[in-house]
């Protein structure tokens, strides 16, 4: 293919067959200038994932921006985070396509989810509601999830494959490229033991993956600026429809679970946004709006809204002790996966 010459803008969003990832993307035609160019890559592990992700977006486009003096385009690139091979292969597919990339929304959500504890959902709905719907304890995840790679399959998935591919792709993304890490209302420090840092043996594996994305992020942030011009953000969606979980619900309890997160934000939760559209809030100001000389890139800024539902983005402080730990094992990895990887593309 040949390479996009054209200045406008470019955006990949990963996890973009996600009720927040086909947000993202809808947001982003929302949120530039009619007048520029636009063009959205969505990434899948799988073809027809993609294509389903595409038709939606593009009814989209016809619907609300039909009439846009600029175009907007789109594109897929095909690649699992949780095989390094693949990812090394679209990284290199991205350096030929195009010659920059503006935006890349790092929207991994893989988990090992397997289920719900119904007897431990039915306590704590009934005697703490807000913790129910916020932080739940009776959501079960499997222990011990490793790849090909010899990984831990959410570490990989979530944090070591986004790092790598950015790094990888840094020459289409230096002076002026926004990485945008999304992480969790969940990630606090409790979610990471550090002598498993790739979370096999963690029962909130998927918690700790974001509690390590906040890690990298302030280790990191400041050099990408200074080295490579590419500005970092850490953001979080709040608390949402995703449809992540809902193969675990039936009608009644999915529907339950709607009701109780309108009751939480009725009770004064800011993080209840509900509406996915509305989670991409902080995503999208944080690719559009924010600058280094404007936001601060210590913070986490996370999408909320008022007990109406006017949304508004939120800045949280987070403890961000050891995540020099974090940024030394994840380069160390990196710089090995490197050598094993030099010779898979010519």
């Amino acid at each position: 293919m040949t390479p996009h010459t054209d200045l406008g803008k470019v955006a990949i969003i990963t996890g973009a067959n996600s009720n927040l990832g086909i947000c993202i993307g809808k947001r982003l035609m929302d949120s530039i200038s009619p007048d520029t160019r636009l063009t959205i890559i969505v990434s899948s592990r799988t073809l027809p994932r993609a294509k389903e992700a595409l038709k939606t977006l593009k009814e989209y486009a016809l619907k609300r921006h039909l009439q846009r003096p600029a175009l907007i385009e789109f594109d897929y690139i095909l690649f699992d985070f949780n095989n390094m091979v693949s990812v090394t292969g679209a990284s290199h597919e991205l350096n030929k396509r195009y010659r920059h990339i503006d935006y890349f929304f790092a929207n991994s959500a893989f988990g090992l989810f397997d289920g719900i504890d119904w007897v431990m959902a039915a306590k704590e709905c009934s005697t703490n509601l807000m913790q129910a719907v916020t932080d739940p304890s009776y959501k079960k995840q499997i222990i011990g999830g490793t790849t090909r790679d010899g990984m831990g399959s959410v570490f990989q998935a979530n944090v070591f494959g986004p790092w790598f591919m950015l790094n990888e792709i840094i020459p289409l993304m230096k002076n002026g490229g926004k990485f945008i890490w999304i992480s969790s209302l969940l990630s606090d420090p409790t979610r990471v033991d550090f002598t498993d840092i790739e979370l096999v043996k963690n029962s909130k594996s998927y918690e700790g993956s974001k509690r390590l994305i906040d890690l990298l992020h302030e280790a990191t942030y400041q050099r990408l600026l200074n080295q490579h011009g590419i500005q970092s953000y850490l953001v979080h969606p709040g608390i949402f429809r995703s449809s992540s979980f809902a193969q675990f619900l039936n009608i009644f309890t999915y529907y339950g679970m709607i009701m109780m997160f309108y009751i939480a934000r009725f009770l004064g939760s800011p993080w209840h946004v509900i509406d996915a559209y509305v989670a991409a809030n902080a995503v999208i100001w944080a690719a559009t709006k924010a600058t280094p000389e404007t936001v601060d890139q210590s913070y986490k800024y996370g999408s909320a809204c008022d007990w109406s539902g006017k949304e508004y983005v939120k800045t949280e402080a987070f403890d961000s002790s050891k995540k020099e730990i974090v940024e030394e094992y994840v380069e160390k990895k990196r710089f090995e996966w490197k050598q094993k990887l030099k010779n898979q593309i010519d």
